[in-house]
Order: C-alpha cells, then structure tokens, then sequence
C-alpha cells in the first residue's frame, strides 16, 4: 500500500500540467560528526555528488512543494600519520555509502526580473542505502597494503547478533536547507543536509547526542525538462 501510495504521489508530480520537472546533478561535500555536539572535522571531507529527478509543483508565485528522487553520495575521509613523514608510516581511509533520497522541500520565492529569482528550501528528507565502498590503504615501514569492501546495511535491531560496527543502517532521516537562482533555463542550488540518524547499526538512541550523523554540503545545477 505504501509503495502505491508514493507511486501515485510522484506520478501526480510528474503529469501535472503546472509542474516544473528538472534533472539535478552537482557535487556533495559530505562529511559526519565526530563529536556529542554534532561537529565535524573539515580534513575529513569527501567530495562525492548528487544526481536525480526533482518537481514543483508551481502553487503559486511565492510558495511550492518540491520532491523527487536523488542519488546522494555521503560519507568521509580520515588521514593519519604516525611519523613526520607523508610517504610512509600513514593510513587513509574511505568511507563512501550511496543512498536514494526522496526530500520535501518547502520552497519561497523572491521574484525578481525577467523571469528570474531567488528561492529558499526546507524540509525533511528520508533516504535509504543502496550501495557503496570502505577503502583502506597505507605503508608500515615500507610495506605498503590495501583493501576495499562493500558497505554492509542493516535494518536490524543491533541489540541482536547481527549488530556490528562494520555495519550501517540502511535508512536516514533529516533535514534539508538551502537555496538559489531560478534563471529560467537552469537552476542553481545550494543545499545542507543535516542527518539526525545516527548511523552506526551499534547505535539505537539518536537523541543522546550528534554524533556519528552525516553532514552533507551540496552545489547542484538544475535543468528543467518542461
């Protein structure tokens, strides 16, 4: 029943007449907190990127409801060095999940000329993981190593045997802000995603504090079809 109901809810997006439909494509610079507090470390950044199917509905001039479906890259990166020296002694590793993300934004206009304006987004996003890559590689006294493997989801209490810290939920929640230019012939957007899930598959309390969710900073350029 779910699944007919949002069915229905983009197959009225995408047929309606005044709707604006558009492709998205941009990068993200992802990243996930470290502390209680919800900070992140800007050297573990990880340029990733977003690519979808977003509509408006074109309530009116000033105010629209905006969905969709995204490709969303998250994740991080982590250095660490042992020695003063860069070429050896040294672990790098990648952390890079890829989740299909359906938002809803309130969307405010600011009209200015020519067909063109300002708008403002916010609302929540639910995402679920699809796939992705944890890639470990370094050098300990000149022997370098290396290793790659699948992001493994789970949607299973952790309390169970099959929780574990090489494991990730399989779904995110969160919010979305942001903003942008409507040029007529493309859009260009900012956007913050701020995660509340913590996404450990260890980790049941996502209100004891903010850390372990994902912070997600993306530059997108939109381009309508109708």
């Amino acid at each position: 029943m779910k699944k007919l109901l949002v069915m229905a809810f983009f197959a009225t997006i995408f047929t309606n007449a005044k709707s604006q439909v558009y492709i998205q494509g941009g990068v993200n610079l992802a990243n996930i907190t470290k502390t209680n507090s919800g900070a992140t470390d800007k050297y573990n950044m990880l340029t990733t990127f977003n690519a979808g199917i977003l509509g408006r509905f074109n309530i009116s001039t000033i105010f629209d409801l905006e969905t969709g479906l995204l490709l969303d890259g998250r994740g991080s990166k982590a250095y660490t060095y042992f020695t003063n020296a860069t070429d050896d002694n040294y672990v790098k590793a990648t952390f890079n999940p890829l989740y299909l993300e359906v938002p809803l934004n309130l969307i405010l206009r600011v009209p200015l000329e020519k067909n063109t304006g300002i708008f403002f987004n916010a609302g929540p996003y639910i995402a679920m993981g699809i796939a992705g890559k944890s890639k470990t590689e370094g050098k300990t006294a000149g022997v370098a190593f290396n290793s790659s493997d699948n992001i493994s989801w789970t949607s299973t209490d952790p309390n169970s045997q099959n929780g574990a810290y090489n494991k990730l939920k399989r779904y995110d929640f969160g919010l979305n802000l942001g903003g942008g230019l409507d040029l007529g012939k493309v859009l260009l957007k900012a956007n913050y995603g701020m995660g509340f899930t913590k996404i450990n598959s260890t980790q049941t309390n996502n209100s004891a504090n903010d850390k372990n969710k994902y912070r997600t900073m993306s530059l997108s350029l939109g381009i309508p079809l109708n």
